[in-house]
């Protein structure tokens, strides 16, 4: 009986050897391409979601520009004409005020909401700035290219490359009617921010 026990125990410990010794080899991998073609398509889903939404963000400065506005939570102020008081009617007070006159006010961005600048002469908007969301970044201005911008928008009327403290930045410029939309990049596929002035 119990020589018949040991062997019982014997057999099943071969073949649960077997059962793992072919796992180690490949033969249970089998499914492990699912898996891999699964996260691929999800992570490749993902990453469509965000190129398609920095895009979207991209062409909504397009049309505003003509009339030196920018698009979303600061439409209907214009370059040139909207003064200081208008602003912080629309957004209200700066997050960090401008120290001196042609000094930008800063509005942080928070909330899933954007980060703007304006720099004022004679008390009307002179140039503003975006700079996007720091939620979720790669749908916004985070996953807008050089590449992305000129297959979208065509060549820039001007580049311009320059130092920004220790760092490098390049500045395509588009002309928009009477306005110059800037894009100012820190790399070829990283864009800091972009602005908009008077000609």
């Amino acid at each position: 009986m119990m020589k018949k026990h040991a062997a019982k125990t014997a057999i099943i410990a071969t073949a649960m050897a077997g059962v793992i010794g072919l796992g180690s080899f490949g033969a249970g991998q089998s499914l492990l391409p699912i898996h891999q073609v699964d996260a691929a398509a999800a992570s490749a889903s993902t990453n469509d979601y965000a190129v398609k939404q920095a895009q979207k963000t991209l062409n909504s400065f397009y049309k505003p520009a003509l009339k030196g506005q920018f698009p979303g939570a600061v439409s209907g102020l214009t370059v040139g004409q909207s003064t200081k008081q208008n602003v912080i009617k629309k957004i209200g007070e700066p997050t960090v005020p401008g120290k001196n006159t042609g000094a930008f006010d800063v509005y942080g961005a928070e909330m899933g909401n954007p980060g703007y600048a304006f720099a004022y002469q004679s008390n009307k908007i002179h140039e503003m700035r975006y700079f996007g969301t720091n939620v979720e970044r790669q749908t916004n201005i985070g996953g807008i290219t050089m590449k992305m911008l000129k297959q979208n928008w065509y060549a820039p009327s001007a580049t311009t490359t320059f130092k920004n403290g220790k760092s490098t930045q390049t500045k395509l410029t588009y002309l928009r009617g009477d306005y110059k939309l800037e894009f100012v990049f820190n790399s070829s596929t990283e864009l800091d921010h972009i602005n908009l002035l008077a000609k």
